[in-house]
């Protein structure tokens, strides 16, 4: 398998925060989930420094993103970042450079482990009890704001 082909795959795996699917296609993600392609995901990022690849964080809020655990970042580009610092879900992070991730279910539906399994391409064990989603927060060049 070409590494291309690999970057399109979806990927069922324990994430920093809960069972989830990780992919670069976002619009495969859009296609499992049953959700509207115009909403975004998440970007998952292995490092501050792959986030400053993609936007800008505003001066004030740099010590707390880098810090933050489990935490994802709404910027003012309206994009939303998360950087991992969990081990397990680092290892395939690293290999695809940055990932969307979000939950593995239907949009506004449960977990489903059959569903899961079913609709992922490849599926990193090991998976355990889903956990809490991610803390987030909206920030700005002078505020912050917890949206979850």
């Amino acid at each position: 398998m070409g590494s291309g082909q690999f970057l399109k795959l979806v990927f069922l795996t324990q994430t920093d925060t809960t069972i989830g699917f990780v992919s670069q296609n976002d619009a495969r993600l859009s296609e499992i989930k049953q959700r509207p392609s115009h909403k975004h995901y998440i970007k998952a990022l292995p490092s501050l420094a792959a986030l400053n690849t993609f936007a800008r964080i505003p001066k004030k809020h740099k010590n707390l993103v880098r810090r933050a655990k489990k935490t994802t970042f709404v910027l003012p580009n309206g994009h939303s970042y998360r950087i991992i610092q969990d081990k397990h879900h680092l290892l395939l992070l690293k290999r695809l450079g940055w990932a969307y991730t979000t939950s593995a279910n239907l949009s506004d539906h449960p977990y489903d482990e059959n569903f899961a399994k079913e609709a992922a391409d490849v599926i990193v064990a090991p998976l355990k009890v889903n956990a809490k989603a991610s803390s987030i927060y909206k920030l700005n060049s002078y505020t912050l704001r917890r949206i979850r």
